[in-house]
Formats: structure tokens, C-alpha cells, sequence
């Protein structure tokens, strides 16, 4: 495709009564590619991914997906598209078992979705599917377990494959490793660099060693303007990403490679 760039925003802005939280931002996401997201608190990043899926509409600005304007675009259009988001928390139905979430993502697919009248037999002619999905994420031996009895990192990649079960073509995920020990935020990184193998990935994350280490290109905001833009050896020694982080921030940027 002559344009490389899957997703763009030109001068993207949200005001809410006077305060600015996201100001004239231009995002260019390369197919292809994770794009992380990052900035201190209050920075704008999740205002921003909210405006992206059109949970929040622009003031002013312009989004662009596959060179199309999809600015007035609702929710659901945009999903239909391919731009499929996870949440910070995880948002799994926690009594069913992982197979069947797995399984209600991908009702979807035939072509009236969320039936959940429709006859078990019908159904499970989407576990071959489903299953394929909890292998691509490492969950097929968790199968039959209700998503309450996953770890919260196990839990994360459910979400993930319910999220590829949408067959997107644009993956954003919101905080994927948030609130995650050592053990699973190595797991999820894995996996996130393993699904990005061919789609692209768009982030918002707070934990640097994982920026660090499969991010192509970041995107730098502070309070809702973007600071700086490159790899992360670029932006890690760019001095004013230095100050805005600052502290114990400040240190975690230069440690984690």
C-alpha cells in the first residue's frame, strides 16, 4: 500500500470547559509496528486513546485510519473497521470459562452477534477457532477454567485474545501490564510482541523496560501536547523527556535497558 502509516491524527484536541487535555497532536502509526504511548500522569494518553476509539469526541482535528477520515465516525463504525481496544482493567466475564470467552468474541462472526439464546451446538462449531486463539496466547491448557481462577496476568492475555478473536487490524492496548508482578509483565510482553508479528500494535504504557524492548517507535505527551517522537534510545537521553519525567521516573528511563 502506498501509504505506510495505518493510523494518523491531525491536530487532534479535547477541551473539557476551558482545560485542554490532548492539544494539536499528530500521531503517524506505521503498519506493522507497536507504537507505544507514553508521559507522566496526566499527560493525556488515555484521553487520547479515548478520542482514537470515539468514546470522547474531538474538538477540533482530524482522524485518519487507511488514509480515511474516520473523525465523526461512532464507536462502533470504527470497531467494525478494525480498531479494536482493550481497557486497563480486564474486562473478561469472569463465571464463564476461558474457552467461552474466547467464544462470545467471536459470535461475531456469525453475522448476528451476542445471540446467547442460540443452541449450544451452534456454538461450538467456533471451539476449533477459539482454541486456536487460546494457543496463540499460551492459555489452551486453561480452557475449561472459569477466567476468575486465572492469575491476573493469565487474565490479561484472555483479554487479548477476546481482542484478537475481534480480528482487528489496529490493536490498542491500554496498560497492558498495569498492576502485574514481575513474572506475568514478562509474559505479557511476549505475547504482545508475538501478536504484533503481523498486525499493528498501538499502546499506552507505563512500565519503561517493556517500552524499551518492543516498542518501534513512542510517542511522548505532556499535558496533552506531544514532547517528543522517536526509538526509545532517542527519546530516553532527549532532556526535556528527562525533566517531564524527572525523580524516580527520571531513573526508571535510564534503566531500563
Amino acid at each position: 500500500m502506498s501509504n505506510p502509516y495505518i493510523l494518523e491524527t491531525r491536530a487532534l484536541t479535547k477541551e473539557f470547559k476551558g482545560f485542554v487535555a490532548v492539544s494539536k497532536v499528530d500521531l503517524q502509526v506505521r503498519r506493522g509496528s507497536i507504537h507505544a504511548l507514553i508521559g507522566p500522569n496526566g499527560a493525556g494518553k488515555t484521553t487520547c486513546f479515548n478520542l482514537l476509539t470515539k468514546f470522547l469526541t474531538p474538538t477540533s482535528g482530524q482522524i485518519l485510519f487507511d488514509g480515511q477520515d474516520i473523525t465523526n465516525e461512532t464507536s462502533a463504525h470504527i470497531a467494525r473497521r478494525g480498531v479494536i481496544r482493550s481497557f486497563q482493567i480486564s474486562s473478561v466475564f469472569p463465571h464463564l470459562t476461558v474457552l467461552e470467552n474466547v467464544r462470545v468474541a467471536l459470535q461475531r462472526t456469525l453475522n448476528n452477534s451476542f445471540q446467547f439464546w442460540r443452541s449450544e451446538k451452534v456454538l461450538d462449531q467456533l471451539n476449533g477457532q477459539a482454541m486456536d486463539l487460546l494457543r496463540e496466547v499460551d492459555l489452551e491448557k486453561y480452557a475449561a477454567l472459569t477466567a476468575v481462577e486465572l492469575s491476573y496476568g493469565r487474565k490479561r492475555a484472555l483479554e487479548i485474545a477476546t481482542t484478537l478473536a475481534m480480528n482487528p487490524t489496529l490493536m490498542l492496548l491500554d496498560e497492558p501490564t498495569q498492576g502485574m508482578g514481575l513474572e506475568d509483565v514478562d509474559r505479557i510482553r511476549q505475547l504482545i510482541k508475538k501478536v504484533a508479528a503481523n498486525r499493528t500494535v498501538l499502546m499506552v504504557e507505563h512500565n519503561m523496560s517493556v517500552v524499551a524492548s518492543i516498542a518501534d517507535t513512542i510517542t511522548v505527551l505532556q499535558r496533552g501536547a506531544t514532547l517528543a517522537e522517536g526509538s526509545y534510545e532517542q527519546v530516553s537521553k532527549n532532556p526535556a523527556v528527562i525533566e517531564a519525567y524527572m525523580g524516580s521516573a527520571n531513573v526508571e528511563l535510564k534503566g531500563a535497558h
